[in-house]
């Protein structure tokens, strides 16, 4: 049997009703992806496990022309990935995804390059007016009609041998990811929105969007402190626990979880003894390899001259703009219905709260697309231009004339 006919799926029903092989050698990838490679899109989905390591263990990938399907054992023995990453990067080749964060940063991780030019299904569903995030499976439904089968959703993937339900399960993701693609492209040019889109795969593709510097680990955390003092040590707690979750290849709650990161940049504890006291570390923590590393980061963070430091967000008094944000929210809610277009797409309520005290607010509900559909009414609702009324049960906005 050639390697074509092996790997080769013809549609999804095929798919679900022979035998699958997946590639487990070097020579029948760079076949499958040369042959790939001469197709305008191909669809990608990868299966990965990530919750005992800090970088996702990709065990699957599977791929999709117009014409054939394969399904790559990631973890074979001997197998060089080079091809499919080849076929990542390839300008030629426009990649397909849905949700794609998660399947870029794997690429990213792994060969140190970002997939381009690619096209996220779930970006280009908010943009049509699908709704917030909306799920593959019901994506998968409401383009197509079918109904995805979930019961392999949660298997685990770096077990083999690999069954012939999971590799129809993998087959079946980046089939009905073409018929998805195809209608939500024809849509978009439809209505004019493909440049929209375009947008958003500008900043999934740009590298600073999967970088992971220490030095920047505490803006992901939602501790809250007030002294300058306190976010020294927060920012060099949070640095340190990003490297050693890092080096040692653990999720970082396996280092630290983030509610102990917050209460030992508060207590700033600067002895074995004083960290003995911090109640959400566990028990004898600092009898650990970690304990003398905690202290010795603290005093860094201690030792920081207060000049480096960002400013501290200081929290905002609860009626400050509340007005203005509500009467934005209902604005955003009504061109979310007039256009079809997900309000969470359009602007968050971060969004609103800055525009709300800020008309040069730095956010992307003031640029590009998003400003011409709603940062402008937002600025003129704002400053009093702008009306917002009910006529026969809906809201609307009319410019004021004086």
């Amino acid at each position: 049997m050639s390697g074509r006919s092996r790997h080769a799926i013809q549609d999804g029903a095929h798919a679900l009703s022979a035998a699958i092989e997946p590639i487990t050698t070097t020579r029948d990838l760079v076949s499958a992806c040369a042959r790939l490679a001469r197709y305008p899109f191909v669809t990608v989905d990868t299966e990965f496990l990530r919750e005992t390591t800090y970088y996702p263990l990709l065990c699957v990938a599977q791929i999709a022309s117009a014409d054939e399907a394969i399904v790559i054992d990631t973890l074979a023995p001997g197998l060089d990935l080079q091809p499919f990453f080849d076929l990542m990067v390839s300008e030629h080749v426009l990649k397909v995804f849905h949700a794609a964060r998660q399947d870029i940063e794997i690429v990213w991780h792994m060969a140190g390059r970002i997939p381009h030019p690619i096209f996220d299904t779930q970006v280009a569903a908010m943009v049509l007016g699908y709704g917030d995030s909306i799920s593959y499976d019901q994506l998968v439904q409401r383009i197509t009609g079918d109904s995805l089968d979930k019961s392999n959703r949660f298997t685990d993937w770096s077990r083999r041998p690999l069954s012939n339900a999971q590799l129809a399960y993998a087959i079946s993701d980046v089939t009905h990811l073409r018929d998805v693609y195809l209608a939500l492209a024809a849509d978009l040019a439809q209505r004019g929105r493909s440049e929209w889109v375009g947008e958003e795969m500008e900043i999934l593709t740009s590298p600073d969007t999967y970088r992971a510097e220490p030095e920047n680990a505490w803006q992901r955390l939602k501790t809250r402190v007030r002294k300058p003092k306190e976010l020294a040590v927060l920012i060099e707690i949070a640095a340190w626990r990003e490297r050693e979750a890092q080096t040692r290849d653990l999720p970082r709650g396996r280092v630290l979880r983030d509610d102990v990161l917050g209460d030992i940049a508060i207590q700033a504890p600067t002895s074995l003894e004083r960290l003995s006291h911090v109640r959400s570390l566990p028990k004898g923590f600092e009898r650990s390899r970690w304990g003398q590393d905690v202290i010795d980061t603290v005093q860094r963070g201690l030792a920081r001259d207060p000049k480096t430091l960002p400013p501290i967000d200081r929290p905002k008094p609860i009626n400050a703009n509340g007005a203005t944000v509500e009467l934005l929210k209902v604005l955003l809610r009504m061109t979310s219905e007039e256009f079809g277009v997900a309000a969470k797409i359009i602007a968050t309520v971060d969004d609103l709260e800055q525009i709300a005290g800020d008309d040069a607010a730095d956010v992307a509900a003031m640029r590009g697309w998003r400003r011409e559909l709603f940062g402008e009414k937002a600025l003129a609702l704002k400053h009093g231009r702008l009306a917002l009324s009910i006529e026969r049960g809906r809201v609307v906005a009319r410019e004021r004339t004086n």
